[in-house]
């Protein structure tokens, strides 16, 4: 996969991990990075074209894919989360319904729209999906935004095998804790968003199915196929 003159759309590409994903696309060679965000800044930033976008809604999700048909790289990064007391929250399915509008549908919405544009870029066409380490590891405070995740990394692997015989590759991206505003005031071992910039584009470029971004991430993956799996022994650091 080159990323050297291609065309790339990154989702909430307005700061954390998306603005560092579309600025290492940029240093990597691409052509141009547009920009999804729901308001637009108006910054001129050379190679990066802000794009008025709302995942959860179709027809803004279409018109950006109009508006962009020469991309060849979609990054669907968007995402929010959110904190419940617990799994016995009252308020458990109103808010995990209220996360899956971005981080399960919009995915969707997003991949499906854009596959066409994809298609045509001569088996130079991609899409990484960011998940997390939360798609194998539940951690109670956060279920409704792992339920997401998880559901979002079922449609990762759906897609990977009816796009690959299509030209199309998919990277899925998982870490933990990133040292963006979305963790800020917690006390955790963090991984910079440049960092994980820095690593999707390397598995990007080597043509590898996924990205595990960190430690934790790597040892949490690692420990389902053992007979102490993350999801039943959860570990130290959560």
């Amino acid at each position: 996969m080159k990323i050297k003159d291609s065309i790339a759309f990154v989702t909430g590409a307005n700061r954390g991990l998306g603005l560092a994903i579309a600025e290492e696309l940029l240093r990597r060679g691409a052509r141009k990075v547009y920009a999804g965000v729901r308001t637009p800044s108006g910054a001129a930033i050379p190679g990066i074209v802000e794009v008025k976008l709302d995942v959860t809604d179709p027809a803004s999700v279409a018109a950006a894919a109009a508006a962009c048909a020469d991309t060849t790289i979609l990054v669907n990064n968007a995402g929010i989360a959110a904190i419940t007391g617990s799994t016995l929250d009252a308020e458990l399915i109103a808010v995990t319904r209220s996360i899956a509008e971005t981080n399960f549908y919009g995915l969707i919405s997003m991949s499906q729209a854009f596959f066409p544009a994809l298609s045509k870029a001569q088996g130079q066409g991609a899409i990484v999906n960011v998940l997390s380490d939360a798609s194998w590891f539940s951690r109670p405070m956060l279920a409704a935004y792992s339920l997401t995740k998880s559901a979002a990394w079922s449609f990762t692997n759906a897609l990977r095998i009816e796009l690959r015989e299509k030209g199309v590759h998919v990277l899925a991206l998982h870490m933990g804790f990133m040292d963006t505003d979305m963790t800020k005031g917690f006390d955790m071992q963090k991984v910079s968003p440049q960092e994980v910039a820095a690593q999707t584009l390397d598995g990007l470029e080597a043509g590898t199915d996924e990205v595990l971004a960190d430690a934790s991430t790597r040892a949490i993956r690692q420990s389902l196929s053992s007979k102490e799996p993350a999801y039943l022994f959860p570990p130290e650091i959560v």
